[in-house]
């Protein structure tokens, strides 16, 4: 039943990407705020057919914690869950990427008009510089800027390394962040075809100032709370299934 029903969600997902990605192609002369909503209607409805084709349902815990002003979002990233939900829970938001991704026919061009951060993986000082220039002219236009700080997603139960990069811009343009942890690789496993039917759970925390913190010690703060928070819906929801 699994294996059908994640045949039957790609399958969706193919045949709608195609007129989507025109529809995308012909709002690009639209200015930023209301292009991002329209773009983000794809992994909205990617979201919903996870809710009505996988069983994969969310309930979001701490959404009060969303801030009116633009700030740096640091969360965890287990799955593509979160990349998909994410459009929905938040307000609008650039994410930072390799540029690598920027060259890919359709996909990249795509992905250019969702105003993300392209930087240079490779160059480590000027891909810094550039998260700092670009993620204050988000800010200014009403983005806010999501970070997944491991980079990659990581298995339910193991913990990456946490960079700075997402810090670092919080300190230098004196935003705040916004720690958000999820279980959402549990019924989502990051590199599988099936999924898993059940309940997503989001927490977001209190925004935490960035003044008065280097990027190491604010992300360590970021990090504590997160991997606390994960292990507490981990283990919660590995008893329920007992």
């Amino acid at each position: 039943m699994m294996f059908l029903r994640a045949l039957v969600y790609y399958l969706l997902l193919v045949v709608i990407v195609v007129p989507y990605w025109v529809m995308v192609m012909c709002v690009a002369w639209l200015p930023r705020i209301p292009r991002w909503k329209i773009i983000a209607g794809w992994p909205r409805l990617a979201a919903w057919l996870a809710i009505y084709v996988l069983g994969i349902r969310y309930e979001v815990r701490g959404r009060e914690n969303i801030p009116a002003e633009p700030v740096v979002i640091l969360s965890k990233h287990s799955s593509a869950w979160e990349t998909l939900a994410f459009s929905e829970i938040f307000p609008p938001h650039v994410y930072v990427m390799k540029r690598e991704l920027m060259w890919l026919p359709f996909l990249g061009w795509g992905l250019a008009l969702f105003n993300p951060i392209f930087i240079n993986r490779a160059d480590r000082k000027n891909a810094m510089r550039r998260m700092v220039e670009i993620g204050k002219e988000r800010f200014a236009q009403g983005f806010n800027i999501m970070i997944f700080p491991e980079g990659t997603r990581i298995a339910v139960g193991k913990r990456g390394k946490y960079k700075l990069g997402g810090a670092y811009i919080a300190v230098q343009t004196g935003a705040r962040v916004l720690p958000v942890a999820h279980n959402a690789g549990l019924l989502w496993p990051r590199n599988s075809f099936l999924k898993h039917p059940g309940k997503v759970t989001v927490v977001i925390g209190e925004p935490i100032a960035s003044a008065g913190h280097t990027p190491e010690q604010l992300m360590h703060k970021v990090e504590d709370w997160i991997e606390s928070q994960v292990d507490i819906l981990v283990r919660a929801e590995r008893t329920h299934a007992a």
